[in-house]
């Protein structure tokens, strides 16, 4: 069976990264994982780490931005699918915009967020292919995606 690649989207502030990918281990699905940089600070900073200071903010966190978008667009392009969670803090516009994007390219969609957010991402969710609230939900949608596995029905 091929190997699938899932890119991990979305918000820095909790484990469900390595929910999903400790689950997917144990259910030994063919997968491998991409995600953003997520130690925010260096996320924030790789622009004017590589390229040279800047006196203006914006400027400062365009060289950042531009940087990750080179990591990013590549990693959303060369998925099979894209889980982009929503957390409670913040409001995570980039998390909508990698969204937005893998949807534009045909990606196979998987949004995760609680039901708290519900009316704030209804077209986000109106875009994916499935609405999950837990890490262990996106683990059974990709065992059933992948193996056609579905607890209580296969043998």
């Amino acid at each position: 069976m091929a190997n699938w690649t899932i890119y991990l989207s979305g918000e820095i502030h909790s484990d469900w990264r390595e929910q999903i990918e400790d689950g997917a281990k144990a259910a030994g699905l063919p997968v491998s994982f991409g995600s953003p940089v997520t130690d925010h600070a260096a996320s924030d900073d790789c622009g004017v780490s590589i390229l040279g200071a800047e006196q203006n903010k914006f400027w400062h966190d365009h060289k950042g931005a531009q940087l990750n978008a080179i990591r990013t667009r590549t990693m959303i392009e060369k998925s099979d699918v894209v889980v982009v969670r929503f957390g409670d803090k913040y409001k995570q516009w980039n998390a909508a915009f990698d969204a937005g994007y893998a949807s534009a390219l045909g990606k196979a969609l998987i949004i995760l967020h609680g039901p708290d957010h519900q009316h704030a991402l209804k077209e986000v969710d109106a875009a994916a292919l499935a609405v999950a609230e837990t890490p262990s939900q996106v683990i059974e949608i990709l065992d059933y995606v992948i193996n056609g596995k579905l607890s209580g029905y296969n043998s």
